[in-house]
C-alpha cells in the first residue's frame, strides 16, 4: 500500500512536471514581440579657446540619431586656468600645457572603452584671429604646441583650427535654437516633432575682442559673405550671420573687450551684475547704467566690496558700450527692446558655440543600428518564470523518490 502512495506521488509528480513544461513552452512562444535595446552612447569633446580664457566641454547623445543628427546633451564643463592660448605667442609649449589639468579630467569622466573613439576639436576664435593678422607663425606654432598636447591622449582628436566669426555666430545661433527645442522637440506622444523653422530665435554673441550677431531671414540673403547652410534633424536652415572684429576701431575698447568676463556672451555678464537680465525696459536700463556710472567711485566701492577694483571700473564703458551696440549699431529700439533675452544657459547646457559644432558634427559621425531582441510583455514573462520553478521544483522531488523505489523493488 505505501508503495502503491509513493508510485501515486511520483506519477503526479512527473505530470506536474511535464505539464509546467508545456505551459511554459506555451507561453514563451506566444505574444512575442520584437524589443529595441537602449543603443549606446556616443562621446565628444569640444574646447573654445577665447580670446581671454579657454574651456572644455563635454557633450554625450544617443548612437541612434534622429534623422541624422544627435539629440545632444552638456555632460560636464572644465575651465582652463590662465588666459587664452593666444596670450602664449611667445611661449607656445605653455598653451599646450595649460590644456592638461582639462584633459586629465575628462579621462575620468569618459569611459575608458569609449575614448579612442571620441572626436576632440579646439576651435579658436577672435584672439586667435587677431594674432594670426599679426604673426602667422606664433599662431601655427600655438596650434603646433597644441596639437600635440592633445594627441598624448586617448583620443579622437580632430584639429585645432580658427573658427571664422560666421561660423561662430552661426553655431551659436544653433546652440541657443536646440536648447530651446526650435529644431526638434519630445513631444507628449513620445515622438520627436519639428516646429517651423520661422519659430527660431536670433542669437547676439558680444565676445572678448568681436562681436557676432546671426537669425534665420524673412527674404533671401543677397550677401554671400553672410551666408551659413545647416542640416539638421533632416532640416535644411540657410541663415544670416555677420561678426564684428575689434568694432569700433578704438584701443582702449579694445583692451576693455579682451578683458571683459568669459562662455557666450559678455551681454549676460554685464546685465547680470546690474542685475537687468529679468526683461526690464529700455529706459530702466538706461536709468540703471546711468545712475551707475555717475555715482562716487568711493560709494560704488562701498556698495560692491566683492568686486575687483579694475573690473568694477570696467562696467560703466562696458554697459554704455553694449548699449550702443545694440542701439545704434544693431537699431533695436524701445519698440523692440523686450524682444532680447540675456541667457547665460538653456536648460543644463550653457550657450556657445561649441554645442551648436557638435550638434553639426554628429551629422557626419555614423549612427548606429539599435539592436533587436524577442521579448515578451512582464506579466507573460512571470507566469512563464512560475512554471519554470514548478517544473524545476517537482523534478527534483519526484528524482529522488523514483531512485528509491528504483532501489527497492530490486531488493524483493
Amino acid at each position: 500500500m505505501g508503495l502503491m502512495k509513493k508510485d501515486f506521488i511520483i506519477g503526479f509528480l512527473i505530470a506536474v512536471t511535464v505539464v509546467s513544461g508545456i505551459i511554459t513552452l506555451i507561453l514563451s512562444i506566444v505574444e512575442v514581440q520584437n524589443v529595441l535595446l537602449p543603443g549606446s552612447i556616443k562621446y565628444g569633446i569640444v574646447f573654445d579657446a577665447g580670446s581671454s580664457h579657454t574651456s572644455l566641454y563635454i557633450y554625450q547623445w544617443p548612437a541612434d540619431k534622429e534623422n541624422d543628427t544627435g539629440i545632444v546633451s552638456q555632460v560636464h564643463t572644465c575651465a582652463v586656468k590662465g588666459p587664452g592660448i593666444s596670450s602664449y605667442f611667445d611661449n607656445p609649449s605653455q598653451a599646450g600645457e595649460s590644456l592638461k589639468t582639462c584633459l586629465n579630467e575628462a579621462i575620468t569622466i569618459i569611459p575608458s572603452k569609449k575614448q579612442k573613439e571620441t572626436p576632440v576639436l579646439l576651435g579658436a576664435t577672435a584672439g586667435m584671429r587677431l594674432l594670426r593678422e599679426q604673426n602667422n607663425t606664433q599662431a601655427n606654432q600655438v596650434f603646433d604646441e597644441i596639437s600635440k598636447t592633445i594627441k598624448q591622449y586617448p583620443l579622437d582628436f580632430r584639429g585645432a583650427r580658427i573658427l571664422s566669426g560666421n561660423e561662430e555666430g552661426s553655431l551659436g545661433w544653433v546652440t541657443v535654437n536646440y536648447l530651446l527645442e526650435s529644431f526638434v522637440k519630445y513631444s507628449f506622444t513620445e515622438e520627436w516633432i519639428h516646429p517651423n523653422p520661422d519659430q527660431t530665435l536670433g542669437a547676439m554673441d558680444l565676445g572678448g575682442a568681436s562681436t557676432q550677431i546671426t537669425f534665420y531671414p524673412s527674404g533671401a540673403i543677397e550677401d554671400i559673405d553672410t551666408k551659413m547652410f545647416f542640416r539638421l534633424y533632416g532640416y535644411n536652415y540657410t541663415v544670416y550671420t555677420h561678426s564684428y572684429l575689434c568694432y569700433g576701431q578704438d584701443q582702449a575698447l579694445k583692451m576693455l573687450l579682451a578683458n571683459l568676463t568669459k562662455a557666450f556672451s559678455a551681454f549676460y555678464y554685464t546685465f547680470s551684475f546690474f542685475n537687468l537680465t529679468s526683461g526690464q525696459s529700455l529706459s530702466i536700463v538706461n536709468e540703471t547704467i546711468w545712475n551707475f556710472c555717475t555715482k562716487e567711485w568711493t560709494k560704488l566701492q562701498v556698495e560692491f566690496p566683492q568686486e575687483n577694483t579694475i573690473r568694477l571700473g570696467d562696467y560703466c564703458l562696458s554697459g554704455l558700450y553694449i548699449l550702443t551696440l545694440l542701439l545704434d549699431g544693431y537699431k533695436f529700439t524701445d519698440q523692440t527692446w523686450g524682444n532680447i533675452y540675456f541667457r547665460k544657459k538653456a536648460g543644463n547646457a550653457d550657450i556657445g558655440w561649441t554645442l551648436g559644432y557638435m550638434l553639426n558634427l554628429t551629422n557626419m559621425i555614423p549612427s548606429e543600428t539599435p539592436v533587436t531582441v524577442k521579448g515578451h510583455n512582464s506579466s507573460i514573462w512571470a507566469a512563464a518564470l512560475f512554471f519554470i520553478v514548478l517544473s524545476i521544483a517537482a523534478g527534483l522531488v519526484a528524482l529522488p523518490l523514483f531512485c528509491w523505489l528504483w532501489n527497492k523493488s530490486s531488493t524483493f
